[in-house]
């Protein structure tokens, strides 16, 4: 009877044992998916945040700042769920950041020019500005699959960031040339010429009206022409063939004396 009740005593021991093994791997697991969680929401937030910070660069509409709040909005309330002891710091920076938005509702909506955007100065800066627009043709695309921008907003923003893109490679592709040019690279100076020309025609045929293609087609031309012009002149002369007509004259002309 006792050797029973031991066998008994054991088995619930070692069943007690394996439920608390389970119930610690269960914590565990779920404590690595809130932290990889918690990191995908931040990750989130900073790669928001700094697009944001560089709206400042090109012609941004109050829509795009508007859709990058609210990016930023949702992933500061999933990650103040999840951040235990330091969700008070998510939640001030939520409740500022709702300020922000509601501040931007109540005012009207503002949608500068594109034809205003000038080229950054350096290129340390046009790359960035470049790495920026893709980021955030990105985060449009992602949000627009979710569901969270209207279709109309959608296809209008996403043809603004196009143009802008489209603008700095023309702009920097004429800018290089004439600097290839200034440099005597007549070569290099006028494919850059020529492919700058190939991508503005292409758009051209599918945006006839745009000013901004219209006036960079000119230029390209004009900047090919002087390209050319220069390119020929940088040629030494080729020595003047001597024709029949001169070898006769020299036959017959007066022998001088002596």
């Amino acid at each position: 009877m006792i050797f029973t009740l031991v066998l008994i005593l054991i088995g619930a021991l070692l069943l007690l044992v394996i439920g608390i093994n389970v119930i610690q791997q269960h914590k565990e697991r779920a404590e690595a998916e809130r932290r990889t969680e918690l990191a995908r929401q931040r990750a989130i937030i900073d790669e928001t945040e700094n697009v944001l910070s560089c709206t400042g660069m090109f012609p941004c509409s109050t829509h795009i700042v508007l859709i990058l709040y609210r990016r930023v909005q949702e992933s500061l309330s999933q990650a103040a769920n999840l951040a235990g002891s330091q969700a008070g710091d998510y939640r001030r920076r939520l409740n500022d950041l709702n300020t922000q938005i509601d501040a931007l509702n109540s005012n009207p909506k503002q949608n500068p020019a594109v034809e205003h955007f000038r080229l950054p100065d350096t290129d340390k800066q046009i790359l960035n500005l470049v790495k920026v627009l893709k980021k955030l043709k990105a985060i449009l695309r992602a949000e627009h699959n979710k569901g969270k921008i209207d279709p109309t907003i959608f296809a209008q923003e996403e043809a603004r960031v196009d143009s802008l893109q489209l603008r700095i490679n023309v702009e920097s592709m004429l800018s290089r040339a004439r600097t290839a040019c200034f440099m005597k690279q007549y070569g290099s100076s006028k494919q850059m010429v020529t492919k700058a020309l190939a991508t503005l025609h292409t758009i051209k045929a599918l945006t006839p009206n745009d000013p901004f293609i219209t006036r960079k087609v000119d230029e390209a031309k004009v900047l090919l022409d002087e390209i050319m012009s220069a390119q020929k002149l940088s040629v030494p002369n080729a020595p003047r063939q001597k024709n029949e007509e001169d070898d006769i004259d020299v036959l017959f002309q007066p022998k001088k004396k002596w």
